[in-house]
Order: C-alpha cells, then structure tokens, then sequence
C-alpha cells in the first residue's frame, strides 16, 4: 500500500486515517469476539438497527455479501437468537428480517469501551470541530460504499479477465 503524497500533510492524513480504519477493524473484531460472534455478524447487526427491518437482499446490499450468503447469515443468526424474521408489512409475499437488540450487559461488554474512549476524545473537540467531524463521517461513509463498489467491480473484472486468458 502506498499513500499519495502530494505534500507533508496530505501524506500524514493518509497514513492517520489508515491507521484510524485499521482500529476501526480491530474494535469491531473484539466487539465479535466479545458477543460471540464473527465480525460479519456485527456489521449486518449493524445495518439492520441503524436502517431497520430489511429484506434479505437488502442487507445483501448493505453489507456487500451475496445474496446466498446473507441467507445463510441470517439462518445461523435467527438459529442464534440475534434476529427475528416477520411478514413485511407492506408486502405480504416478503419477509423482513430485523435485529434482536442487545441487553445493557452486552452492549456495555462489546461496545462501552470503545464508546468512554471516542467520548474522552470527543471532549477535547470544539463545538466547531465537532461540527465538521459530523461532516466528515456524513460524507466518508457513502465515499467509501462506492469505492468498496468500485474494488469489487475490478475485482470481478479481473477475475473475469483471468477466466477467459485476457492479459
């Protein structure tokens, strides 16, 4: 991996924010480990409290799995105990799945620490500061969905590229 570098500071904020990305992947392992789960798990757990019942093929969508995949995901997380699977109400023919929330306990054991240690960084943060940190997360999120799109596109191209002996 290299960062672009076209000055000292663009160069430091690449390689914090690599950085940064990298503890983000750790915590969210830990946070797995801690309730028994593999990170996968966590991520779709995720995306279904912060968007609410999905379908299947729209957590597919939201965790970049396939759609085979996410059903075998949410076999072994209904089977767990993490998810419930109901009747879509607005279409009777699809079903929905939605999260179980987590009790105080595990909550506070997966994600407590990481939530007291942003807060204490959180804190040292001007109003202003915060102002734009909110700005930041708002617009790296969707940037990062479509660069994830992109690798998998290139990704598939090439092993496409592979199959049929194109150089």
């Amino acid at each position: 991996m290299s960062d672009q570098n076209d000055g000292p500071l663009p160069g430091q904020l690449a390689r914090v924010h690599r950085d940064y990305l990298t503890a983000v992947v750790l915590h969210g392992q830990a946070a797995a480990e801690t309730l028994g789960q593999n990170p996968t798990d966590v991520y779709a757990l995720n995306a279904l409290e912060l968007a609410g019942p999905l379908t299947t093929g729209g957590l597919a969508a939201r965790i970049g799995l396939s759609q085979s995949a996410t059903t075998r995901l949410v076999d072994r997380l209904e089977q767990a105990g993490w998810i419930h699977r109901r009747t879509d109400p607005a279409d009777r023919r699809r079903v929905v799945v939605e999260a179980v929330p987590l009790t105080r306990e595990q909550d506070e054991a997966a994600f407590g620490a990481g939530r007291r240690r942003m807060a204490e960084v959180f804190d040292g943060f001007s109003a202003d500061e915060l102002r734009v940190l909110v700005r930041y997360f708002e617009q790296a999120g969707p940037a990062l969905r479509e660069a994830t799109a992109e690798t998998r596109s290139g990704a598939r191209a090439a092993r496409k590229g592979k199959a049929t002996g194109a150089p």
